[in-house]
């Protein structure tokens, strides 16, 4: 049972009512794809109750968050759990994605990843004009590269090896390498880079 005002001792004891936890069971309830009454059945709590929880206008006792929490394959800890952080992290405006361009002015990276994971991870994304060309020196040992072409055709060449990527397709190539993408069309190329730097140290030649 619950109890919407004061305090009982032992199993019946009330907690406080927080937005965090209604949210919690109903986000774990749905993420199991179960119904109010599934959930009712399989803890044991009213149907109502668990509706009134999800609201939160109900105090539900310890007792009745452990029976949900068992049914939903996880610990009372971690259902009563305040979660303070903000959904959203950080929104960068327009004019504060750093933008790189070639040597030849028709190329163009857009940094879309974090900039304080660019020794882990870096994510950009790139479009060149037709005959553009974007030459890179070797990243550190380890790092391979995650190219998707969005639009377009591109010749990836690594280390002297050339392939050509068309719409739609995928490449991965060893970054820790010379490499150059040059768009050879006749309409722009649009792709999406993701390079994950595995800091394994230097090779040996």
């Amino acid at each position: 049972m619950s109890t919407r005002r004061g305090r009982k001792s032992g199993d019946a004891q009330a907690t406080d009512v927080t937005p965090a936890l209604g949210k919690t069971i109903q986000r774990l309830r749905k993420a199991y794809n179960m119904s109010l009454g599934e959930l009712s059945e399989h803890s044991g709590v009213a149907k109502s109750i668990i509706s009134q929880i999800e609201r939160n206008e109900t105090n539900p006792t310890i007792g009745t968050v452990y029976r949900l929490s068992r049914a939903l394959d996880t610990t009372i800890d971690e259902v009563l759990k305040h979660d303070d952080d903000p959904n959203f992290v950080e929104v960068q405006g327009k004019s504060g994605v750093p933008i790189l361009e070639s040597q030849d002015g028709l190329c163009r990276l857009a940094i879309a990843g974090p900039l304080n994971l660019v020794e882990q991870l870096q994510w950009y994304d790139f479009q060149a004009r037709p005959g553009g060309a974007l030459e890179s020196d070797p990243h550190p040992a380890g790092t391979v590269e995650h190219l998707y072409l969005l639009k377009g055709e591109l010749e990836v060449t690594c280390d002297g090896e050339t392939r050509l990527i068309k719409t739609g397709e995928s490449v991965r190539f060893r970054g820790d390498r010379p490499h150059r993408l040059f768009n050879p069309g006749t309409d722009y190329a649009h792709a999406t880079m993701v390079l994950v730097l595995r800091q394994m140290g230097s090779e040996s030649n």
